[in-house]
């Protein structure tokens, strides 16, 4: 049968520009919330020649993650997943930020984790925003609950960013969730080693996609000012990382994060941390 790669968030800049590379020698499953924007992404890959099926699926509810899995194992081995869907700041309240990233890529990995045999990947997309949250505020012991408990896992997440004054919730809230997506990719790591299988996380910084565009005036715009490179990623860009990470190429990298974010990391002192942690 058929190598099948899951890409969510299939049908948005990234998880799209992901699915036209993993095409070549992957049957493609995309997952999203739209069944309209996700016919328009498999026509484009069908227009280069890629075999792509496609499932409405709600990352946030641990059914329909399950039926994604089932329905992709129906037309060849799942291999690889891609998991880029997500939302920013801009997209609705800390809640929201905490449940679709955060509790999201747990159901996501645990189904990942269900699938996986030798040679499987998962690729999780975190962002640089976890690497700016002061350890002094980052909920790690609230991490472990997600394992045992994922609804109060959610519940002290969102707690943890609604002590922040109401204008900043949400960007805490996202910037914790992308913490925990890098931390919960490295915790994962032994429980898909030992089906030989990997897992880790890639951190973008600043791209020119639609949810890129949408943070402009409130961070990634921002973020670009203190790029080493100077100007917004392309989605081809990322995708080339993602690709490669879920490819069987990279058989040694597993329980580890990609920074990708055209120098801001590097760029940014301690003062600038601060700033965009307080949001000034």
């Amino acid at each position: 049968m058929a190598k099948t790669a899951i890409i969510t968030g299939g049908a948005g800049g990234m998880g799209l520009a992901t699915a036209r590379l993993l095409g070549a020698d992957h049957r493609i499953v995309l997952a999203d919330l739209d069944q309209e924007r996700l016919d328009t992404a498999a026509a484009i890959l069908a227009d280069n020649g890629i075999e792509a099926g496609t499932f409405v699926c709600d990352i946030t509810d641990r059914d329909s993650v399950g039926g994604l899995f089932r329905d992709a194992a129906g037309g060849g081995t799942v291999r690889a997943v891609v998991h880029t869907a997500g939302v920013s700041p801009q997209m609705g309240d800390a809640a929201k930020m905490i449940r679709i990233n955060a509790l999201g890529t747990v159901n996501l990995t645990k189904a990942a984790l269900g699938a996986a045999g030798e040679g499987f990947a998962l690729v999780n997309v975190a962002s640089i925003a976890g690497h700016l949250i002061p350890r002094a505020i980052q909920p790690r012991r609230s991490y472990r609950l997600a394992l045992t408990d994922p609804e109060r896992f959610t519940a002290k997440l969102t707690t943890v960013a609604h002590r922040a004054p109401q204008r900043l919730r949400s960007g805490l809230a996202y910037g914790i969730s992308k913490h925990f997506v890098i931390w919960f990719s490295q915790e994962m790591a032994e429980s898909f080693g030992a089906k030989g299988a990997r897992i880790l996380s890639v951190s973008p910084g600043s791209f020119d996609t639609a949810m890129g565009r949408l943070e402009e005036a409130s961070g990634s715009g921002r973020l670009v000012d203190h790029a080493a490179l100077q100007r917004y990623g392309r989605p081809e860009e990322v995708a080339e990382v993602l690709a490669f990470c879920a490819s069987e190429r990279p058989g040694y990298l597993t329980g580890t994060d990609i920074l990708c974010d055209g120098g801001v990391n590097a760029g940014l002192g301690r003062k600038d941390r601060l700033a965009m942690a307080s949001g000034r």
